[in-house]
């Protein structure tokens, strides 16, 4: 099994002060071509799996322009406050071979620790980490590759 983690695209701050209405930038959007450039060039996704956050919604966006047939699972608790092992719980419950997860600072470091209980270490913007396991479950993942785009100031 495979799970990749992505984090979303560079954001705006929502002037309503409403988080999960934060937009991609120019440069966000840049960020996530990249990063859908580099999934489509490396792997066949089974499910994506997004926050109901709209920044994560479009970084997901450009990935799934390359695989208009991978169904799309929206999951409410991973928002950039919940915490990682209830997330990791129902990941593991899911039974496809290579699973995309888009989602936010600080849960994608915390799951990406328990995969393999390892400290949290913090995603870049858009940045792909992939784990390779037997099974999703703390402990049993190895990191297999990184990707961090890089878009021009």
């Amino acid at each position: 099994m495979r799970l990749i983690l992505i984090r979303h695209g560079e954001a705006d701050f929502d002037r309503s002060g409403v988080d999960a209405l934060r937009q991609l930038t120019e440069r966000g959007h840049q960020q996530a071509a990249l990063t859908a450039q580099y999934i489509a060039e490396h792997f066949q996704p089974d499910l994506f799996v997004v926050s109901p956050y709209i920044r994560a919604q479009q970084t997901l966006a450009h990935i799934q322009q390359n695989f208009a047939d991978v169904p799309t699972q929206v999951y409410q608790e991973i928002t950039p406050d919940d915490p990682a092992a209830p997330a990791l719980h129902w990941l593991s419950q899911l039974t496809e071979e290579t699973i995309v997860v888009v989602c936010h600072m600080n849960i994608i470091a915390y799951i990406a620790a328990l995969l393999t209980e390892d400290a949290p270490e913090p995603f870049h913007l858009a940045e792909v980490r992939v784990y390779e396991h037997p099974a999703v479950m703390v402990g049993l993942s190895q990191e297999t590759a990184r990707f961090v785009p890089q878009v021009a100031s």
